[in-house]
Formats: structure tokens, sequence, C-alpha cells
């Protein structure tokens, strides 16, 4: 069991024994928790644990900056009066292998706005994406790659 897994089971446990199930509550379970992990991080084949749980949270932060800025261009283009739209789907290399990771960044896409995973070659090395805006796919492609792709390969690997 990974130590995520442990964090939560340990968190949840602390809310049954403290017998207030509030979201403050969790969450300070899953802090005491995170630091008991932390300090015997050795013995239980996890270290980097809590530099592990700093990336998730940067990944996290970054989908929702990530979230916020796509939501407002999308509102613009709708009130715009003309909508000089290039929708289409282009197919983007992907880095990451595993299919957790795969998931994950196709999940995150589609979750944007604007943007909406479409398939998964056969392979496992292109993520078609279908976008409402493709004026420039290389620079969706890059700012895919430098953001959330980047992140994903920091915080899983």
């Amino acid at each position: 069991m990974n130590l995520y897994a442990i964090a939560v089971v340990m968190a949840v446990i602390w809310v049954a024994v403290t017998g207030s199930l509030t979201i403050h509550n969790l969450l300070f379970g899953f802090l005491l928790s995170t630091l008991a992990l932390g300090l015997i991080r050795e013995q239980v084949d996890g270290a980097g644990y809590v530099t592990r749980t700093i990336r998730f949270i940067s990944l996290v932060w970054l989908f929702l900056v990530e979230l916020a800025k796509s939501a407002w261009k999308v509102a613009a283009m709708v009130v715009s009066p003309n909508m000089n739209l290039q929708p289409g789907i282009f197919a983007y290399p992907l880095t990451v292998q595993r299919d957790f990771e795969i998931t994950l960044l196709a999940n995150l896409i589609t979750l944007t706005p604007g943007t909406l995973s479409v398939d998964v070659s056969e392979d496992r090395k292109i993520l078609y994406v279908h976008a409402v805006d493709c004026s420039d796919v290389e620079g969706t492609i890059r700012d895919i790659r430098e953001g959330f792709e980047r992140k994903i390969m920091e915080t899983f690997e």
C-alpha cells in the first residue's frame, strides 16, 4: 500500500477516534499522519514522502490556476462579438508512459474548459485532444508539456 493511501486511512481513523467528522479535523488527521509517516519513511520505504506531497499540492495548484485562466479565456471568447475560432483535433505526443499518468493528464486536459481529450493511440504515444481554438497548436502543445505533463512527471517519478 503506498504512503498516500496509508495517510488517508490514518486520517479516517483519526476522525473515528476523535468522533468529529469535519473537514478541518480530517485535514488535521491527514497532516498528522503525513508528519508521522515522514518521520518513519525509511522504515516504510517511502523516502521523499513530504517532497512528493508538496509536488502533488503544486500539481493541484497548477490545475486550479489553469482552470481559472482557461475559464476566463472561454468566457471572453463567448462574449466577443465575432467568434473567430478554429476548432479542431490535434495529436499531442505523450512523454508520460504509465497508464495512471496518461489517464491523469487526459483528465486534467478534459477538466480544463476549451479542451477535451478524445482518444489515446494504441501504442500509448499520442493523445488526441479537441480544442475550441486550434489557431496555435504548437503553443498549446508546449503549454501542456511544460505545465501538466511536467508536473505529473515530477510528482509521480
